[in-house]
């Protein structure tokens, strides 16, 4: 789960959700149909289709698609296979998410840059690798889910300064690691398994010192 906006996150849904990941209203087409004919597609959903494209070059996304690859679970187009990425419009105020059975869904209509696109994704394929080398991950597990959600907003580069500074966020001690937690914690807001904002606190908590140490796949963090 990304934060990009106050209140704006991605989801992580479980492999019982719904295919129609996150809420989404709009399929990878970009239209649906309906009885006077398919709805136009609107220009965001262009827009955002070629970040997206453009996204696969950025250095964090193309290393983190390479080890998908070397861990198995590759993302690469193929012909016998489902596109990995999706542009949707979502009804609810997120960017995308992380589905298991379907790979990282984008919501065009919350990504107003190549530069959120970027991070977004990075931040998905985190959760997708979390998903592919931990075998027994349980997403409905709010302290599996508070790991993936610590280690994605460490590692994507979503609590970089710069980041950080545009949300109007600046000068204070240990920025990085209060970052982290804070969006771990509002995106575990949005588990239903974690209960409440206490605890989705609780899990993050629980979690933050091992999971912020693991900076598996880099070396360091970025």
């Amino acid at each position: 789960i990304i934060l990009i906006r106050p209140r704006r996150v991605c989801l992580v849904l479980p492999m019982s959700a719904s295919s129609s990941s996150p809420s989404a209203s709009a399929s990878a087409s970009g239209a649906d149909a309906s009885a006077s004919g398919p709805t136009p597609v609107p220009a965001s959903f262009r827009r955002c289709e070629q970040w997206v494209e453009k996204s696969m070059a950025s250095p964090v996304v193309r290393f983190l698609r390479e080890k998908l690859a070397e861990a198995g679970c590759s993302v690469e187009p193929h012909p016998e296979r489902a596109p990995f990425f999706h542009v949707r419009h979502c009804d609810q105020s997120v960017a995308g998410g992380f589905v298991p059975t379907e790979g990282v869904v984008v919501c065009h209509n919350h990504l107003t840059s190549k530069e959120e696109v970027e991070h977004a994704l990075a931040h998905e394929l985190i959760h997708a690798y979390d998903h592919c080398r931990a075998k027994n991950l349980d997403w409905t597990d709010c302290k599996h889910h508070a790991c993936s959600e610590v280690r994605a907003a460490a590692l994507s580069g979503d609590c970089s300064w710069k980041q950080e500074l545009l949300r109007g966020r600046m000068g204070l001690s240990a920025q990085f690691r209060s970052c982290v937690r804070r969006r771990a914690v509002l995106s575990c807001e949005l588990n239903p398994n974690c209960g409440s904002t206490v605890g989705a606190r609780r899990a993050v908590d629980a979690v933050f010192e091992k999971c912020i140490a693991d900076t598996d796949p880099f070396d360091r963090l970025p």
